[in-house]
């Protein structure tokens, strides 16, 4: 049975919401001294399936706010479903003023809370930062934000889900001295064609290096990485010595290409293993499309 999406704790551009059960159905069988590390945490919806597969997880970002969200959760979920009923209620009463009262209280003072529920009440939930570092989207006025009776029991979910993963601000490179061989390590960096405003843009030769020196440490991983929207390949050629298999799986439509060019595209992803999968899925579910193997 195919499993359905993570509930939504934060919305997040690039979330692979839609494609982590199928992309955790690939992850190998962990030992018990294995730890799952995502370095790349964003939206954490991978980390939901795929920590379930190990005995203890270390899940980074190199985005502070991103990550004193997530700790809070795990540590003191109340406080976090507390300050979203507040907000909500007072965006209900100052609608929609407020959402610009959080949105410059955040870019005075970044924290996870205020991202958090400017996450979930923005267009179309999409993070945007201008070129001084600023959070500028704008409110969604077809939208109030998520109830908060129903939003708590998706922070008290992710908060059982995760008492076992540590959180960390750090590079992602940071992780090699911690990583050792029978860990396995999931990433979902930027893409190469991306442009980040909190952090500088990817480079792409890092993360090549980065990949090797896991290799040499027998240490397993997977990335997510590039692939195709509508009709254009915006595929980056990994170097086919790193990486043993590549899969495209399917993540719906874009929906930044949607508030930007009211366009509808649909996007497949790429993934690839510097592993052999599992011939039948050793989890619950699998891919939705298997296109290439190597």
């Amino acid at each position: 049975m195919k499993k359905a999406a993570p509930p939504s704790l934060i919305k997040w551009t690039g979330s692979k919401r839609s494609q982590a059960a199928s992309i955790a159905s690939l992850f190998p069988v962990s030992s018990e001294d294995s730890t799952y590390f995502e370095p790349f945490l964003g939206s954490g919806a991978v980390l939901y399936y795929g920590i379930q597969y190990f005995q203890k997880a270390v899940a980074s970002d190199i985005y502070a706010p991103l990550i004193d969200l997530w700790n809070n959760v795990k540590n003191n979920s109340s406080f976090v479903i507390q300050q979203y009923s507040k907000d909500w209620g007072l965006l209900q009463s100052s609608f929609p003023d407020y959402f610009y009262t959080v949105r410059d209280r955040f870019n005075a003072q970044a924290n996870g809370i205020d991202l958090l529920f400017l996450s979930r009440t923005c267009v179309n939930g999409i993070i945007r930062f201008n070129a001084d570092g600023n959070f500028n989207n704008s409110i969604h006025l077809s939208r109030r934000g998520m109830q908060p009776s129903r939003f708590s029991q998706i922070v008290l979910n992710w908060a059982q889900v995760i008492q076992k993963t540590n959180f960390k601000t750090c590079d992602y490179q940071d992780i090699l001295k911690l990583v050792k061989e029978g860990d396995f390590v999931y990433l979902d960096p930027p893409y190469a064609n991306s442009h980040n405003r909190y952090i500088k843009d990817l480079d792409i030769h890092q993360l090549i290096e980065f990949l090797g020196a896991l290799n040499s440490r027998n240490v397993k991983w997977a990335l997510s990485f590039d692939g195709t929207r509508g009709g254009k390949d915006m595929s980056y050629e990994i170097p086919k010595s790193l990486y043993v298999y590549k899969t495209l799986i399917t993540s719906g439509n874009s929906a930044v290409q949607k508030v930007l060019n009211s366009s509808v595209e649909p996007v497949q992803e790429s993934l690839y293993l510097n592993y052999d999968p599992p011939e039948y899925s050793v989890h619950d579910d699998g891919p939705e499309q298997i296109l290439l193997g190597f």
